[in-house]
């Protein structure tokens, strides 16, 4: 038996997406400013976000209005769809793919940091990080690939590959037990 069932971690995901949606749209800084994202990004050796999250702005909007969407349609499809239908065939189906989605951002974030804030540089990828304060120019020699490399978004990316897993895990064992519970019953109808 699982500690939390599949729907409680995909409505919590949604309610986390809502409430992310209400920062990003008010007050992004907020969200830099979180000691899980402090932490994580230090020990990733990840820089920080700069002046990105000092102020709202439309790109902060235009992503508070994305993960308002996706937040309010996650909880629709647990809401409206039967139980069959979003235990058996909806999530389990995008909890993988979304898992592996994440995975794949956290790599890339963190694999395509710049070695330059490595503490150093001759002992390779894996030695001991040093998070730098990066300038205003951040973000704009490579494009908007360069954005994504920051400590908000690594540990966005990290957390939801972490969540999604579970997720992903749980509806495994969830659908499992649904399906034979439904077998059994089925069985145990043909029989009279």
């Amino acid at each position: 038996m699982a500690w939390a069932s599949a729907r409680t971690i995909i409505s919590s995901l949604s309610l986390f997406h809502i409430t992310l949606a209400f920062f990003f749209f008010t007050n992004p800084s907020l969200i830099e400013d979180q000691s899980l994202v402090y932490v994580i990004g230090e020990a990733m050796g990840m820089p920080q976000a700069g002046s990105a999250f000092s102020t709202p702005s439309p790109a902060n909007a235009f992503l508070g209005v994305v993960l308002l969407v996706l937040g309010i349609s996650d909880l629709v499809s647990l809401s409206a769809l039967p139980e069959e239908a979003w235990l058996v065939h909806h999530w389990p189906a995008q909890a993988p793919l979304r898992c592996f989605v994440f995975v794949a951002l956290a790599v890339f974030a963190y694999a395509t940091n710049s070695p330059a804030g490595r503490a150093d540089p001759s002992k390779g990828r894996i030695s001991h990080p040093r998070a730098p304060w990066v300038g205003a120019d951040y973000g704009t020699r490579g494009g908007g690939a360069e954005g994504l490399r920051n400590r908000v978004f690594f540990t966005f990316a990290f957390v939801e590959f972490l969540f999604w897993f579970w997720a992903w895990t749980t509806l495994k064992e969830e659908s499992r037990a649904f399906v034979e519970k439904k077998r059994q019953r089925a069985g145990a109808g043909g029989d009279n």
